[in-house]
């Protein structure tokens, strides 16, 4: 089985960061280090259909999670805190729950255990319209892409994607055929008699309307020891919408 990229730094008990949908490592690199400097050996993953990672026909948590604990077992890391947004997050739940043995404790960012309706159709259907035989730039990739996506920032998150997969051609990391298909298993919900009684908190964005105090119930049923607590001024990136607060109420969580 192929093992996941990632980028490992700092020296320390170790942290496993996973990214959301369409994202990848690099995502955290200015979190990650802080985590470093810190005190942290920090590993910055890519999922599979990310980044850097191999590309896979298969794409569901149940196999997320085992990529998480090969790659754990590859690198011989003791009981691990795994953070994970969105997607990740679902990825960092459903791995904690099937290796507890393996998670010191969870970090779960703007995501609860829950099913979402699939709401990345646009996303999907903008990145399709990418034509890389007439593209050349990232300037033209973005003009393209802002007929279908107005936000900017999403646009740009997007676009980190960009890579030469050749002299002259780009192309990106992720695998767009595959998560194009496969949009309904981002949405899934862990198993229902899943559970980790470890440690763990989840961070919602102040602004996001991800996670609800509503879902504190369902929260609890698989996880009895979880923690919620909120970013302020943040949406669902609460990560990069207000660094420092998550920063600090995370790490302080770890340190606990």
């Amino acid at each position: 089985m192929p093992l996941l990229h990632s980028k490992i730094i700092g020296e320390g008990p170790p942290l496993l960061i996973l990214h959301g949908f369409l994202g990848m490592s690099d995502n955290w690199k200015s979190l990650g280090s802080q985590y470093a400097a810190s005190g942290l050996q920090v590993h910055l993953v890519d999922q599979r259909n990310h980044g850097k990672s191999f590309h896979s026909e298969h794409f569901n948590y149940g196999v997320l999670a085992q990529d998480i604990h090969a790659y754990i077992r590859h690198h011989e890391l003791p009981p691990t805190v795994v953070l994970g947004h969105s997607m990740g997050g679902k990825t960092a739940m459903e791995f904690a729950c099937a290796h507890p043995g393996s998670t010191k404790k969870l970090i779960v960012a703007d995501i609860a255990p829950k099913f979402y309706p699939p709401h990345h159709q646009d996303i999907i259907k903008g990145l399709r319209t990418l034509d890389f035989d007439v593209i050349k730039t990232r300037a033209e990739a973005d003009g393209q892409l802002g007929k279908h996506i107005k936000e900017i920032g999403v646009r740009q998150f997007l676009l980190k994607n960009l890579y030469w997969v050749e002299k002259e051609r780009l192309g990106f990391r992720f695998n767009l055929d595959v998560l194009g298909q496969k949009m309904e298993e981002i949405g899934e919900n862990i198993d229902a008699s899943a559970s980790y009684a470890g440690p763990a908190l989840f961070l919602r964005g102040g602004r996001s309307e991800y996670v609800g105090e509503q879902d504190l119930p369902e929260i609890k049923k698989h996880f009895p020891l979880a923690i919620l607590d909120t970013v302020d001024r943040a949406g669902h990136w609460l990560h990069a919408e207000n660094p420092q607060q998550f920063f600090s109420k995370s790490m302080a969580f770890i340190n606990a």
